[in-house]
Formats: structure tokens, sequence, C-alpha cells
């Protein structure tokens, strides 16, 4: 993972953290391309991809990949990924800013919550993780979190 999480918040106040795993499965994927360049493959493309959640979080996300292919078989990515449902009991949703790798085999990625992006009761959520992504509709999720209970 690129950081930890301090577990606190400003004024030292202790923020219990908590991890996460879960899987989630691709319910669909729609990718084209913005660009093609050089040769072997390379190219931009943009890929729409809707995902259903399961574990520690429950719910659906979907999320806009820009993608950088360097060859037929490899591939940089960015994105920002929307979940919407639950964590445990909590119900709610937040933003993750994802960046990864396509090695032509597996994905893997890194999210970051966005701060500020929590809605419903995962309002004032913060965190980051990774998920593992074999070629196919199949990926393993691991998130670290902490929750600040924001009063409405």
């Amino acid at each position: 993972m690129a950081r930890r999480l301090r577990g606190t918040k400003p004024g030292g106040k202790r923020m219990d953290e908590h991890v996460i795993e879960g899987e989630f499965h691709i319910a669909d994927w729609k990718e084209s391309t913005v660009e093609e360049f050089g040769t072997g493959g390379g190219k931009l493309t943009e890929a729409r991809v809707t995902q259903n959640f399961s574990g520690g979080l429950k719910g659906e996300g979907s999320v806009t990949w820009c993608m950088c292919y360097t060859s037929a078989k490899s591939a940089r990515f960015v994105g920002m990924q929307r979940f919407t449902g639950a964590l445990g009991s909590l119900k709610g949703g937040c933003v993750l800013e994802t960046e990864g790798d396509f090695d032509g085999s597996v994905a893997r990625g890194y999210w970051s919550i966005v701060p500020g992006s929590g809605t419903g009761e995962l309002a004032g959520i913060q965190g980051e993780g990774q998920f593992e992504a074999p070629h196919g509709p199949k990926a393993t999720y691991r998130l670290e979190y902490t929750l600040e209970r924001v009063e409405a």
C-alpha cells in the first residue's frame, strides 16, 4: 500500500482504524479508444465499469478509468470510483481515487478515499486500500479506513 493511516485527527484525538476485505465482480465494462499512438498497440482508452461489491463493502460501484496502453498487453490506469451501499451496518457512499497497472494478466490498483466524499452514515470516512484483479470479472480488495462520525 502506498501510505499507512496515522489514526489521529487534528488535536491528537485517536480515531479507530478498521480493515475490511472482500471481492467485487465486474458487472459491465465499456471501453472505447480515445487515441492510438506508436506501434505495438499503444493507445489511450476510457473504460466505464460497473461493479458489485461483497465482503466488508456491500453494494455497487461505478468507475471511469483513463487507461494508457504502452503495448497491447500492459496499461497504466487512473480514475474515480463511486461506491454506494453499506460498510457493515452503515449505509452511504464515497468516492475512491484509483491508480494502478495492468501487466497483461493481473491489474493491481490503489485506492484513496476522496476527502469529504462520504455520504449518509459514511460521512467523515477516510482511508486507502488496494485491489487485485486477475484477468476476468472477479477482484479482491482490502481497505483501511477511519470514520469520524459527522453530526447532522
